[in-house]
């Protein structure tokens, strides 16, 4: 069995603070590989303004994983799958040699009540909650923690993770990165016009 981190997202951009805490989750966990599932589209997202399209979240996703143990991914578009508990169920048989482990971060954590099928979530594989500043309260206060709480696996186990019982929850620290895909968006609207994969291509294929 091949041990394998997902975390999805819209990586709207992908940043440094993806790879920051995809790195130290593969670390924490003794992952081989952590694979990003860049989301078509968040149900909880539906209306937002400012989300680029799929390709081009897809290509920031693969630059920020280069020369890393992270695959960038749009298999989710593929599955045709919306909600994350069908497309967890559809990667486990598409997989069967692979153990994966679900991650996410606090803010996630803070309205996983919301997400579809949350508990199913819980009971198809083990989470890895990975600290965000500012989140660590709403996400410890969350209605999703008041059930997973009993769940919760010391950190200096995360390593065993695939011998857990299921529902397993760890939580994770490492050194903060305030990046954030909002604040790169503030700061570069239209980041996504001048995306190369945003580019036509000339008709020799230059």
């Amino acid at each position: 069995m091949t041990p394998t981190g997902i975390l999805g997202g819209s990586f709207n951009p992908a940043h440094r603070g993806h790879r920051a805490i995809t790195l130290a989750a593969i670390r924490a966990l003794d992952l081989d590989e952590c694979w990003w599932l860049v989301s078509p589209g968040n149900p909880l997202k539906d209306g937002v303004s400012d989300m680029a399209p799929l390709k081009i979240r897809l290509a920031s996703a693969k630059a920020q994983a280069r020369r890393a143990p992270i695959r960038a991914t749009d298999i989710e578009a593929r599955l045709h799958t919306r909600y994350t508990r069908d497309t967890l169920r559809k990667l486990q048989r598409r997989y069967p040699r692979r153990e994966f482990i679900w991650l996410m971060g606090a803010d996630n954590l803070a309205q996983f009540h919301r997400w579809r099928g949350w508990r199913e979530i819980a009971r198809t594989m083990p989470i890895a909650v990975i600290a965000r500043p500012g989140y660590e309260h709403q996400a410890r206060a969350s209605v999703a923690m008041g059930w997973l709480r009993r769940f919760q696996r010391p950190a200096s186990h995360a390593k065993l993770w695939t011998t857990w019982r299921l529902p397993a929850l760890v939580l994770l620290r490492f050194r903060p990165d305030p990046t954030s895909a909002t604040a790169a968006r503030a700061a570069d609207p239209d980041w996504h016009r001048r995306h190369p994969a945003q580019q036509p291509r000339s008709p020799l294929g230059d």
